[in-house]
């Protein structure tokens, strides 16, 4: 029975994106380059952002309400 309770949990567990909710900006939000699937990611206030390169990280990081607003969207993305 413990078993079958613990099963789905540890699936759950084991598959989560490492910084919460997983990337889905199509732009960097600290300068705005382009970002895939494959660019570095940083996570946030439990969400996580595509970056287009590695200075970017430090900044989103040190001041993230510079760079996203309070639902955690990009201030740069398009509206």
């Amino acid at each position: 029975m413990l078993t079958s309770l613990l099963t789905p949990l540890l699936t759950v567990a084991l598959f989560a994106a490492p910084g919460g909710k997983p990337a889905t900006n199509t732009s960097c939000p600290v300068l705005g380059g382009k970002v895939t699937e494959t660019s570095k990611t940083v996570a946030v206030r439990g969400r996580e952002y595509r970056i287009c390169c590695g200075g970017c990280d430090t900044k989103l990081l040190k001041d993230p309400d510079k760079y996203l607003e309070k639902d955690g969207t990009p201030k740069n993305a398009k509206k």
